[in-house]
């Protein structure tokens, strides 16, 4: 019995138009992919893919806007109604002798062969512009049955790209899915080729990981098939995952993720986190940021001078780190009234600047004492000990000389 989806989401109506054209032209075109595991799960859906018979450059002649982004493994973006869709042909890949890649592929013109190259069966579904659905693996079966099961022999599938090992942990914590135990002996029997994987790409997998709703889930399987010690970081400390919170919660961004285990470990300094991960300079500020936070936290509580450098971005980040590392219940409009409460929001509010200090000073030349003068009175309007008022901070250097030098 074939299932047929009655009723398509709005994102799968707009996206409709790129499959009748190829079909108008005589090639066959589905939806594949997350996107139909997505649609059949009920859950949003972030991007949709889909697969044709046509070869890229017979996409590129069809659509006016395409985007040749991996045009050797047959893969072009098509931007329809200001939306981008990943658009691939059907392919048979051949050997993947740097476990990522495949050395060569063969476009095909049926989808079958296509589907059997995927990695698992809640991934290998596709589904026509009618609703449906071509299951050749029973993925609907895994789905109902809430199950992470590879497509075919399971060592063949992580020796092609072990990356598929941290995907299925990676599934697990997202869906509260199940691993099968024949695709978890494959796991680990499949690991070690782990090392292959750029660490790049093992990091974009882990985010997503320590982000999954069933979080707590995945590290049961992390854990259970000693993945961790072939990870970064954790391979050199193994303890790390001993000091994990008994039940750990979802962390929006690996910058969380490094400052909660160097907050449990400080042994690891963040520093050593973002070089072996080889994270961005903004991550890594961010994790400095978020570390500070917690440290004055620690210290000092919720005052005006930490809801004043606390950024609005960092809101949500800090309450799941508190949370967690504290068991404290922070709530985000709380702090967000505290934070529009204060006497300024930034610095350019301030009632006073550089260039009126010179000219209340045109004995001195400019230097680092305006910069002093500056965080000394924006930090005294915060807390409260001074008006956010001209003439009142005026009044105050006149009285304490000392604060200018």
């Amino acid at each position: 019995m074939k299932t047929v989806i009655e009723m398509l989401t709005e994102r799968f109506i707009k996206a409709k138009p790129i499959l009748e054209k190829l079909e108008k032209h005589r090639f066959e075109a589905y939806f594949v992919g997350g996107c139909v595991r997505d649609l059949l799960l009920n859950r949003s859906i972030k991007d949709i893919d889909i697969a044709t018979s046509a070869t890229p450059e017979e996409v590129q002649k069809l659509f006016p806007k395409v985007i040749p982004v991996g045009i050797e493994h047959g893969t072009v973006i098509v931007r329809h109604e200001h939306e981008s869709y990943e658009v691939t042909t059907f392919r048979l890949d051949g050997d993947y002798s740097d476990s990522r890649h495949p050395d060569s592929v063969e476009f095909i013109k049926k989808i079958d062969k296509d589907l059997e190259r995927r990695d698992f069966t809640i991934n290998a579904l596709a589904m026509d512009k009618t609703g449906e659905i071509i299951d050749l693996f029973e993925g609907e079966k895994d789905i109902e049955a809430r199950l992470i099961r590879t497509v075919g022999d399971g060592s063949k599938r992580f020796k092609e790209d072990a990356l598929r090992i941290i995907r299925a942990l990676r599934f697990s914590s997202q869906l509260g899915f199940k691993i099968h135990p024949a695709t978890l002996q494959h796991m680990v029997t499949n690991k070690s080729d782990i090392v292959q994987i750029s660490v790049e790409r093992i990091t974009n997998e882990m985010e997503k990981f320590f982000a999954g709703a069933y979080v707590q889930l995945g590290l049961e399987y992390l854990y259970k098939a000693e993945i961790y010690l072939d990870l970064p970081v954790f391979k050199d400390e193994p303890i790390l995952v001993q000091k994990l919170p008994r039940e750990m919660k979802p962390l929006a961004s690996f910058a969380e993720v490094i400052v909660l285990f160097h907050y449990l470990y400080p042994k690891v300094s963040i520093s050593t986190w973002i070089k072996a991960w080889k994270c961005s300079n903004r991550m890594k500020r961010t994790a400095f940021e978020l570390f500070e936070d917690l440290s004055y936290y620690k210290q000092n509580g919720i005052d005006n001078e930490f809801i004043y450098q606390l950024t609005t971005e960092r809101f949500e980040p800090f309450i799941r780190l508190t949370d967690m590392l504290f068991n404290k219940k922070i709530i985000y409009n709380e702090l967000h009234k505290k934070k529009l409460a204060l006497p300024i929001q930034a610095r350019n509010e301030l009632a006073i600047n550089g260039n009126e200090l010179l000219s209340l000073y045109p004995e001195r030349k400019g230097g680092p004492w305006i910069k002093n003068i500056i965080e000394t009175a924006e930090k005294k309007v915060v807390t409260g000990e001074l008006q956010n008022n001209y003439q009142e901070i005026k009044e105050w250097l006149r009285w304490n000389q000392q604060e200018i030098n």
